[in-house]
């Protein structure tokens, strides 16, 4: 048997279109390295390469909302040749019924305990229209990624690494929860070694892929305490409430951490409270951030513009707060309603969603009626915030030379301003 992975490519109206800072998506390389060795595996990521489609028994193609449209196209083309499909990710796990009008089974939630199936059904010619775990996947059984596999070029780099999948909150606006089961799981210490001696290249950095790396500060301490013994330079994903652990701050600093994604979405506790995210204190984010910062660690701060309690005066607001905090990066974006969230199901009850055009669900771009402002205000709103934060003036005052973590955010606020330079809507 002869199967293709295949990653669809962003739309070409999409900012994520034009970025450089690109990493592989480790769902793919972890379910080649679940496939029996006696099969043959292409990986194919359309951001990066052509695909071909002749020559291939089973097609899987993994799709998020945005690349939905993109992934029924190839679906659809792969089955006119006679190539067998099987759908999956969070897109096709919201909307099975819908992915299933374009493959020949769908495969939702998490892959890792059904791709056995998957393939021996499909090998069998008896593929089921759906596949469904019966329970969680436990990580201990998680092998180290088929890296190997990945196109040689197109990537900032390719070592990606998972040691917790989920995350222990439950964000109105997140679908990370739901997706994974309501678990937060951790990965075995002596699982995640064995991978890190599989690992070279991409300058010794690695991105731990995780939604919470800290969700659980007992496996995250034992983990940074293992990282110290290797010479890795790493990048992750956490909450703000490490700021407010010292001992574990301390220990990602000295164990490499160069960088963390965190989510701060807005300024206003009350906003917030509405989120399900009471454990941010948004009176306490400059003194977390200085923290970070006093421990050589850059931060990429995410931000959401469109709330209903935004108004046109949040976009300066928001920009300020970044600048004089001297965030590192920033992932501006527009609230974006995706099946499966709470914000969906609300809005769509309301009669608030404009479009279902799949490919607008970037979020950088308006597919719902805001509170306080127009649509156009709210587009427009965004791409000057971004155009402001990744502007020279803003980055030199930002980016300190002798802060560390510049290695990985020069590079990234270069990319960024120009894809803010390239994009239109």
């Amino acid at each position: 048997m002869r199967i293709s992975f295949i990653i669809p490519k962003w739309p070409n109206g999409s900012i994520w279109a034009n970025m450089v800072f690109r990493f592989p998506y480790l769902s793919i390389t972890t379910l080649a390295a679940l496939t029996p060795p006696d099969i043959e595996i292409v990986i194919q990521d359309e951001n990066v390469q052509e695909i071909d489609f002749s020559g291939f028994d089973l097609a899987a193609i993994t799709i998020m909302t945005p690349l939905a449209i993109r992934g029924y196209e190839i679906a659809d083309r792969f089955r006119q040749s006679g190539t067998k499909v099987v759908i999956g990710g969070f897109h096709a796990t919201w909307l099975p019924d819908e992915a299933g009008l374009h493959a020949d089974a769908v495969m939702v939630g998490e892959a890792d305990r059904t791709w056995q199936a998957i393939i021996e059904d499909a090998g069998n010619s008896r593929l089921k229209a759906r596949y469904i775990p019966s329970e969680v996947y436990d990580l201990k059984y998680l092998p180290p990624a088929r890296r190997d596999l990945l196109p040689k070029k197109g990537y900032f780099f390719t070592n990606t690494i998972q040691t917790t999948r989920g995350c222990p909150f439950d964000c109105d606006f997140c679908s990370v929860t739901a997706f994974y089961g309501n678990s937060y799981r951790c990965r075995p210490l002596e699982d995640i070694e064995a991978e890190l001696e599989t690992i070279s290249g991409g300058a010794n950095f690695i991105f731990f892929v995780d939604d919470n790396i800290t969700g659980s500060p007992g496996h995250a301490k034992r983990l940074f305490e293992m990282l110290k013994r290797y010479p890795f330079k790493w990048l992750s994903q956490t909450s703000i409430t490490l700021a407010e652990n010292p001992e574990l701050l301390k220990l990602a600093a000295e164990s490499g951490c160069y960088g963390m994604f965190i989510g701060f979405e807005t300024l206003t506790q009350e906003g917030l409270n509405n989120l399900n995210k009471k454990f941010n204190k948004a009176d306490k984010y400059a003194e977390a951030i200085k923290r970070f910062h006093d421990h050589g660690i850059g931060i990429q701060g995410s931000f959401i513009f469109g709330y209903d309690w935004d108004t046109k005066a949040s976009f300066d607001t928001v920009v300020d707060f970044a600048e004089r905090t001297r965030l590192d990066s920033t992932l501006f974006t527009i609230l974006t309603p995706y099946p499966g969230t709470k914000v969906f199901k609300r809005m769509m009850e309301e009669g608030r969603i404009i479009t279902t055009d799949w490919s607008k669900y970037d979020m950088a771009h308006v597919v719902y009626k805001p509170t306080n402002m127009t649509e156009e205000e709210l587009q427009s709103g965004y791409l000057q915030a971004n155009r402001q934060f990744y502007s020279w003036g803003s980055m030199l005052r930002r980016l300190p030379a002798w802060r560390r973590s510049l290695m990985v955010f020069g590079p990234m606020n270069l990319g960024f301003k120009r894809a803010w330079q390239e994009f239109s809507f």
